[in-house]
């Protein structure tokens, strides 16, 4: 079973390829420059480095969202362009879990945090029971303060990670009640490899999509489309 992944969710541009248990490579870089220039000569690079014949692939994984517009809509219709071009299917992987799916089988609980802006962050709770990844709470956008209360209320250890870290760090030492911890810099990040080896699971549980079909979770409005609807609102006021 051969994955290729791609996640452009966040300010991380990620690429890998794994086959059954094996990460055969994996490409992330999160360095200024946008996923639009970085996305397809990463996989480019992989393909030659690797030697791979991408009609070998059993399934084309993505980072489904939430996280930046722009970046999911370009990871988006690079793996929606590749599945249709392979004619294979299309796995898409809640951002969230990704992120979370770095700290395998880790103790206690783990909570991703993206930097939605606007005073949000995207989130979600999960949690290992005997190495089966479980979600606690589905992926949302909120404020800080709404999911540190939901923390605290469960009452176990966590550990964050995420670009929502950096943000909110001091809100967290400030209102976290349990004990907690912050992932270190190797796996706090988007990974390709872990949307991947998350997909592999989908994949056996027949979790797969018709590239044609697939949209991209946003989970809440573009800036620009909640100006537009309120425009709406005064003019109709």
């Amino acid at each position: 079973m051969k994955i290729l992944a791609l996640d452009s969710s966040g300010l991380v541009a990620s690429v890998a390829v794994v086959e059954d248990d094996n990460l055969i490579a994996e490409y992330t870089v999160n360095y200024k420059k946008t996923h639009s220039q970085t996305l397809l000569p990463m996989l480019d690079e992989i393909v030659k480095m690797t030697e791979l014949d991408l009609d070998t692939i059993d399934a084309v994984a993505v980072a489904a969202g939430p996280g930046s517009f722009t970046g999911l809509r370009i990871g988006s219709a690079t793996a929606k362009g590749l599945g249709l071009a392979l004619k294979k299917p299309l796995i898409g992987v809640p951002t969230l879990e990704g992120l979370a799916y770095n700290l395998y089988n880790t103790k206690g609980l783990i909570c991703p945090l993206m930097d939605a802006r606007r005073n949000q962050v995207y989130t979600g709770i999960y949690e290992f029971d005997h190495s089966q990844f479980r979600t606690v709470k589905e992926q949302t956008a909120t404020a800080i303060e709404k999911i540190m209360e939901e923390i605290n209320k469960i009452g176990k250890e966590v550990t964050f990670l995420g670009d929502g870290v950096k943000v909110y760090q001091g809100v967290i030492e400030q209102l976290c009640s349990v004990p907690y911890t912050f992932a270190p810099p190797h796996v706090n990040k988007q990974r390709a490899g872990a949307i991947a080896a998350l997909a592999k699971e989908y994949l056996k549980q027949g979790k797969t999509e018709d590239p044609k079909d697939h949209k991209p979770e946003y989970l809440r409005l573009s800036q620009a489309e909640r100006e537009r609807m309120e425009k709406e609102q005064k003019q109709g006021a």
